[in-house]
């Protein structure tokens, strides 16, 4: 992989970053893998480069930087609120067919003012990318996974299910398929006959006592991760999942959430109405949305130029609540995209909840733009 030309407008991002209050923190190239396949998503999963140690931990040539500078924050035991800066290659399979490139961002780590926090992570990536692309007319998408886990959860569905829809918040082709599961339930595939009718007689004990059976005669048990009773909760939970339906109205109300997409300034307003139309408590979630968008008002951004899609989500497990992508108007390519990851440090040690929101910005294709100016 040869590497890239560091751009030469770097010095203009770190200057924007210093000018906001900043600490540049760099991390190392080769990170441990876990973090990233545990957390990050499948997405980011399928192009990380990964190797190994002369141990045989899996490593990996780092593939972003926000768990990176997440696992500083907290190796360091600094304390909060503080705002990271950094600026880098990271190494990603590209379908751009790049794979090694710059990416540059700011971390806000530990700031109790989540609206604020949130409409000044959106603020400053458009500030950036204005000054870096003055003649260039550009787009925000913002969409707020807290809102779409709110409606899954108020609609009664199981755990399971509302688990399934939310880590396919944002993949479109993933949510259409589980909405036709809902709709129409298909059996468990690929149960034995035995199983199955133990299964449906609900008898535990002895569904437990056939698995174990089963794998003492094959010879897997002493090779297996699961026990036979933690297997036989996993295929009861299989099977109530499976035979779980959405009734007609309520797939409907599903179906018209997804659907809304209108200019943000309008999107509080239609959010409530939708929610008392359909006889939904969202309280909290409509609450902080509703905050967030005061927020930004405040700080000078364009409302009409971000567009909020109940839809919208990023291909990362990690977020919790607010996420956006800026693009130039009439453009595919994302050039800034962030969101709120409220859960990840406590997730990757911290002793105590750290909330926490962030942007990265995109230097090959801001590059791009630039050129075509």
């Amino acid at each position: 992989m040869p590497l890239t030309d560091m751009p030469e407008f770097a010095g203009t991002i770190l200057a924007e970053f210093s000018s906001r209050g900043t600490t540049r923190v760099d991390t190392p190239v080769i990170q441990p893998a876990a973090p990233f396949l545990d957390m990050a998503g499948e997405d980011l999963r399928r192009r990380i480069f990964l190797t190994e140690n002369e141990r045989g931990e899996s490593l990996c040539l780092r593939p972003e930087f926000t768990i990176p500078v997440c696992l500083r924050h907290i190796e360091t035991a600094t304390g909060t609120p503080k705002r990271y800066a950094y600026l880098g290659e990271v190494f990603r399979q590209r379908r751009e067919g790049a794979q090694e490139f710059y990416q540059a961002g700011i971390e806000d780590l530990g700031d109790s003012a989540t609206a604020e926090a949130d409409a000044r992570a959106i603020a400053d990536s458009v500030a950036i990318l204005t000054r870096l692309l003055p003649a260039k007319s550009l787009v925000v998408t913002l969409g707020d996974q807290a809102v779409f886990e709110a409606v899954v959860k108020a609609l009664g569905l199981p755990g399971g299910w509302q688990k399934r829809l939310i880590q396919a918040f944002g993949n479109p082709v993933q949510i259409e398929q589980l909405l036709r599961k809902l709709a129409a339930p298909t059996p468990v595939p690929g149960l034995a006959p035995e199983v199955a009718e133990l299964l449906a007689s609900g008898d535990q004990a002895a569904l437990i006592a056939h698995i174990d059976a089963t794998m003492q005669e094959t010879g897997y048990l002493t090779n297996a991760s699961r026990t036979p009773a933690e297997i036989a909760r996993r295929l009861k939970e299989k099977l109530e999942l499976s035979q779980t339906r959405l009734d007609g109205a309520a797939l409907l109300l599903l179906r018209e959430f997804l659907s809304l997409e209108l200019p943000l300034g309008e999107a509080s307003a239609a959010l409530a109405g939708f929610a008392d139309a359909a006889g939904l408590k969202l309280g909290p979630a409509l609450t902080r949305f509703d905050e967030r968008v005061a927020a930004l008002s405040s700080t000078g951004v364009d409302l009409g130029r971000i567009t909020y899609r109940a839809a919208f989500g990023r291909p990362l497990d990690y977020y919790t609540g607010l996420v956006f992508e800026v693009a130039v108007q009439g453009q595919a390519a994302v050039l800034a995209g962030g969101g709120r990851f409220d859960r990840l440090l406590t997730l990757l040690g911290a002793e105590s909840h750290i909330p926490a929101v962030g942007f990265s910005l995109w230097l090959d294709r801001i590059e791009t733009e630039r050129s075509s100016s």
